[in-house]
């Protein structure tokens, strides 16, 4: 049986969606943290048990008869990430699996100036140290973070942020899709995939062209200073450590961390991925 953390989430839903494409229902479970969210999932077929990584003794039942696990990224930092992540392996491994999968980043390193890149980096670690086949997906930086970098720029007219570098930025759904097909094709890849991403690299600047021409206004690209946009957030209500957290992310792109591009996102889907600017086109469609 396949089962998939995080089927309520948005990658982990999708995921799912995409593998009952490809393989007979009764071989697919989920393990959740509440499964009445999955109740349209056991409607279809899938088993739905309830499994939570920051209680190990659950996913002992979530993960029973497993023979591939997918393990989807908390939505967490720090020492509380990896030590959900190692949990999840741990129970995987317990459970007799035969492949642990986890949804890890391109620009997983230890000394990245992202913090949840070192994460998923000791993850990977504890993963390749776990004594089974597994495969780490490097997944593209998810598009979904640009309507959020975007912020007021419509009303403005201004694109304000720090300075940034180019990003590969793919789409949750070709993610989602490509997990299901490594997932339905057992042993595609043992380790690190290459970088699952979009084909092109964009920065901001990048990003408010588009949203310029996609909806007819002048979008100017304005770098803030790193200190006053911190502030800025703050002074909206974000904690200070998460603020200096989200900086983080713009001293990787500058550095090129995640600028990397690679066709095999590609080659998985049989089509071409989806471009930044469809994700922004969309709702407005």
């Amino acid at each position: 049986m396949i089962i998939v953390t995080g089927a309520t989430g948005l990658l982990g839903s999708q995921t799912v969606d995409r593998l009952l494409e490809r393989v007979p229902a009764e071989t697919v479970g989920v393990s959740v943290r509440d499964p009445a969210r999955a109740a349209g999932l056991a409607a279809r077929g899938v088993r739905v048990r309830r499994g939570d990584f920051t209680d190990p003794g659950s996913l002992a039942e979530a993960f029973e008869g497993a023979t591939q696990v997918l393990i989807v990224s908390a939505n967490q930092t720090g020492a509380a990430a990896v030590a959900q992540h190692t949990a999840a392996i741990d129970a995987a491994v317990a459970a007799g699996a035969r492949r642990v999968l986890y949804t890890s980043h391109q620009g997983a390193g230890e000394h990245s100036l992202f913090e949840p890149m070192p994460d998923h980096a000791a993850t990977e670690r504890h993963l390749a140290a776990a004594g089974i086949p597994y495969t780490s997906l490097r997944n593209g930086f998810y598009t979904g973070t640009v309507p959020r970098l975007l912020g007021r720029a419509l009303e403005t007219g201004e694109l304000a942020a720090p300075a940034d570098g180019p990003v590969s930025w793919t789409a949750h759904a070709d993610l989602a899709e490509a997990a299901a097909v490594i997932l339905a094709d057992e042993g595609r890849f043992d380790g690190p995939t290459p970088p699952l991403t979009a084909p092109e690299a964009l920065d901001l600047a990048d990003a408010a062209a588009i949203l310029g021409e996609i909806t007819g206004r002048s979008v100017r690209r304005v770098v803030v200073d790193d200190e006053e946009w911190v502030a800025g957030l703050v002074g909206h209500g974000v904690p200070q450590e998460q603020a200096a957290m989200l900086l983080g992310m713009f001293h990787a792109s500058r550095r090129g961390e995640f600028a990397a591009t690679d066709p095999e996102l590609e080659k998985l889907l049989g089509r071409p991925a989806t471009s930044l600017r469809a994700v922004l086109e969309a709702p407005r469609a």
